[in-house]
């Protein structure tokens, strides 16, 4: 049976076949040391177990629930914009809960993209974003970012593109893999963009909490709700990778777009996922203190492998990573594989980003103190 063509533009997805090259040197005995995913390895909030052990005594539980998730999800997500962004969303006709804000990435480019046009894309960038715009036969326009600008948009270099069959523009910030953040000034800049060229902005955006004591929402700033979405994630900030929840924002008219996708591809959250996430967007900021005490003291002995490894990096950067530059001439790829071979040690190549990520390399915090004291013995 022949597979469609849409297929024949994207690759299996690069941790997807990495991993099984270090799950089998792990089935071999290998004492693999994993610094490459960023899948965090701490509990979340107490409460939050507590919360989806007591729904299954609910008749709700086990029944369809609603595609735009239970009211008081959609209040609890309101509530925790106004609480830690200062912005203003209407619970019910502004947010949207999703099974993880992956499946926004599709949703929204279903919702607004048709075959032949045009998508901005960082690079370096989630690489997602670049699978789902080909899948749809929609086209990839990269933007450089680079040291120069903080890993920011250059809105000049922009302006000088055929920006004609541009529909969604996708921004990160706090940025992945670099870690670096946006300001209001440049937000402010990218929405005056946005509006000049008819272009979607979505800011994706699930990194705001970790090492970051500036948590910044593109919908903070005035007009944005004209021309921009926001996505964001529990995974990262709640440590609920697996339990897939995320969120959608943004205008009425934009949500309900993505609503008519969504709605056709799931039948709803479970709704114990849903009180729990209820309780952990009503955690007091002391979990996010705590939460962080902990990825510092990660973080400077990720910055202890890194000089060690003769790499520079940007101590002022935030996120669950260390994003870090080789020395000269080095190849990234090349240099991940030398030290899975010679040191059980596996960490990300700049590379899967993107063109710009070339020289580069990214370490994940999610590994234990006794794990990264390990890995830097070994280097």
């Amino acid at each position: 049976m022949e597979v469609a063509n849409r297929l024949h533009s994207v690759e299996e997805y690069y941790f997807s076949k990495k991993l099984k090259e270090v799950n089998s040197l792990i089935l071999q005995g290998k004492p693999i040391i994993n610094l490459g995913i960023g899948s965090p390895d701490l509990q979340p909030p107490g409460k939050v177990i507590s919360a989806i052990t007591e729904s299954f005594k609910d008749g709700r539980a086990h029944k369809y629930q609603s595609y735009q998730g239970i009211p008081e999800l959609r209040e609890a997500i309101a509530g925790f914009y106004k609480t830690h962004f200062q912005v203003d969303v209407n619970a019910t006709t502004e947010v949207l809960p999703l099974m993880g804000s992956k499946e926004g990435i599709m949703h929204i480019s279903m919702a607004f993209l048709n075959e032949g046009d045009a998508v901005l894309i960082p690079n370096p960038g989630y690489p997602t974003y670049t699978s789902v715009t080909k899948l749809l036969q929609a086209e990839p326009i990269f933007y450089n970012l680079d040291t120069e600008n903080n890993w920011c948009p250059n809105i000049e270099e922009l302006e000088k593109q055929d920006l004609s069959k541009v529909k969604i523009m996708w921004l990160n910030y706090p940025h992945m893999p670099t870690g670096a953040k946006a300001t209001k000034a440049v937000f402010e800049s990218l929405i005056t963009f946005a509006k000049k060229h008819d272009i979607l902005l979505v800011n994706d955006n699930p990194y705001s909490f970790i090492l970051n004591k500036e948590p910044l929402s593109i919908l903070s700033i005035e007009g944005a709700k004209d021309v921009c979405l926001e996505l964001n994630s529990l995974s990262k900030t709640f440590n609920m990778a697996g339990w897939r929840v995320g969120m959608l924002l943004g205008n009425n008219e934009l949500l309900n777009a993505v609503l008519k996708v969504k709605s056709n591809m799931d039948s709803g959250m479970f709704y114990g996922i849903q009180q729990g996430a209820i309780e952990a967007l009503n955690s007091s900021k002391m979990w996010f203190v705590s939460l962080n005490n902990i990825y510092e003291k990660r973080r400077k002995l990720v910055w202890e492998l890194a000089t060690k490894l003769n790499c520079s990096f940007d101590e002022n950067a935030t996120g669950l990573f260390v994003w870090a530059k080789l020395p000269a001439a080095l190849n990234s790829e090349a240099f991940i594989d030398k030290l899975l071979k010679e040191h059980n040690l596996f960490i990300t190549p700049g590379t899967i980003f993107g063109s710009q990520g070339e020289g580069y390399v990214r370490f994940s915090l999610c590994a234990t103190v006794k794990e990264l004291e390990e890995a830097i013995t070994r280097v």
